[in-house]
C-alpha cells in the first residue's frame, strides 16, 4: 500500500506498508484461495484499513491481480474482504497491470535506449512488455512511457510513441511456477527445470524469435526478485531502498549472484540477511524466470527497480485527475 499526495511532476509518500502473504499459494493444484492464505491477506488489509483510516484518504484504487483472476473462490474473497475490512478491491486484467508496470519504470529509462523490456514478476504471474523508442526523440524518451497510462495502442497522439512491440502475462510467478515443481527434491534440478519451463511458456512472445543486440537495449526489472538480487550484488547488510531503485547490473553480475544462491543451498538461504524470511521461499523461482530472460536477452544494461504496480496506479489516478504538473520527470 502507498499513501501519496501530488508533488510537482512527481508525488509524496505519506505512508506505506509491505507484507508477503502468499494470497496465491497452492492454487496451482486446487485452482482455489486457500482459507489460510485468505486469512493472512486480510489482517494486512486490516492494517491497510487503518492507515488509511488515519490518514483521511480521499481517493483510492483497491486492486487484486493474478491469484484472484484465476481462483474459483476469488468473489467470494473479495466480499469477505468487503465484509471485515470495509475494502472494496477490484480484479484488474493482465493489459492493466502490464502497463501500471510500465509507467512506474518511466524514470529509469535511458535516453540511449532504442528497445526497452520491462518485466514485472509477480506472485501468480510475470508481465513482460516490449517497446521500441527508435522513432522517439532521445530526451523523450523516458516521457514517452509515462505517456503509456492511456493505453498500449494510443492513436492520434501529437507526441512521437513508444510502439508497444508486443506484451504477455505468462501465468507464473514465484509462487505459481514452485508450486509447479515442489515435488523435486534436489534443489539444483528444481532450479534448472523452473527456468527451462518457464522459457518454454515465452514461445508466443514476439521477440522471442528475435535475437536481439545489447548496444541501445535495456531490460528494466520490477519485483521482489530483481531487488533482493541486487542487495546480494551490493553486500547489503539491510536493504536499503536508496542503493537498490535504479541500480544497473549486467547479466554477468546476477548470474554471479543466482550461481551464489545454488551454491548456499536452501538452509543457507535462509540464513541470508539479504534475502529475508518472507522470500527465502520464492526466491529460486524468482531467479529461474529472471535467469531464463537473460538467455533470451543478455544485456549489459539491466535495471532494478524497487517500484511497480503501486506506483503505477498513483502515477495513472494522478494523471487522469490532471493534479501532476507534468509527466513525472
Amino acid at each position: 500500500m502507498l499513501i501519496a499526495q501530488p508533488k510537482g511532476n512527481q508525488f509524496h509518500v505519506v505512508d506505506s506498508f509491505s507484507k508477503s502473504v502468499q494470497l496465491g499459494a497452492g492454487l496451482e493444484k486446487s485452482g482455489r484461495l486457500s482459507r489460510a492464505s485468505m486469512n493472512r491477506t486480510i489482517s494486512a488489509l486490516r492494517v491497510c484499513q487503518q492507515k488509511i483510516r488515519r490518514h483521511e484518504v480521499t481517493q483510492m484504487r483497491l486492486v487484486a491481480t493474478e491469484a484472484c483472476r484465476r481462483a474459483h473462490n476469488a468473489r467470494e474473497f473479495i466480499r469477505q474482504v468487503k465484509r471485515e475490512t470495509g475494502l472494496t478491491l477490484e480484479i484488474i486484467q493482465p493489459e492493466e497491470e502490464a502497463r501500471l508496470a510500465v509507467i512506474s519504470c518511466a524514470p529509469l529509462v535511458s535516453t540511449k535506449t532504442e528497445q526497452l523490456l520491462v518485466v514485472d514478476i509477480g506472485g501468480g504471474s510475470t508481465e513482460l512488455v516490449w517497446i521500441d523508442l527508435t522513432a522517439v526523440p532521445a530526451f523523450d524518451r523516458p516521457r514517452a512511457i509515462m505517456r503509456l497510462h492511456a493505453g498500449f495502442h494510443t492513436k492520434d497522439s501529437p507526441f512521437p510513441a513508444a510502439r508497444v512491440v508486443d506484451w504477455i502475462s505468462v501465468p507464473l510467478g514465484v509462487a505459481t511456477l514452485r508450486d509447479q515443481f515442489s515435488d523435486v527434491e534436489s534443489d539444483s534440478a528444481r532450479y534448472a527445470l523452473m527456468s527451462w519451463y518457464f522459457e518454454e511458456n515465452l514461445a508466443e512472445f514476439a521477440p522471442y524469435k528475435d535475437v536481439q543486440a545489447r548496444e541501445g537495449f535495456q531490460i528494466v526489472g520490477t519485483s521482489g526478485t530483481v531487488t533482493t538480487v541486487a542487495a546480494s550484488h551490493l553486500g547489503l547488510k539491510r536493504y536499503d531502498r536508496t542503493k537498490v531503485d535504479g541500480l544497473r547490473m549486467t547479466s554477468d553480475q546476477i548470474e554471479k549472484v543466482i550461481s551464489n544462491y545454488l551454491e548456499l543451498g536452501p538452509e543457507g538461504r535462509r540464513a541470508d540477511p539479504r534475502i529475508g524470511l518472507d522470500r527465502q521461499a520464492l526466491i529460486m523461482s524468482g531467479a529461474a524466470i529472471l535467469q531464463a530472460l537473460l538467455r533470451c536477452w543478455p544485456t549489459d544494461r539491466l535495471s532494478v527497480a524497487d517500484r511497480g504496480l503501486r506506483e503505477g496506479l498513483l502515477y495513472a489516478q494522478m494523471s487522469a485527475d490532471g493534479v501532476l504538473e507534468d509527466a513525472p520527470f
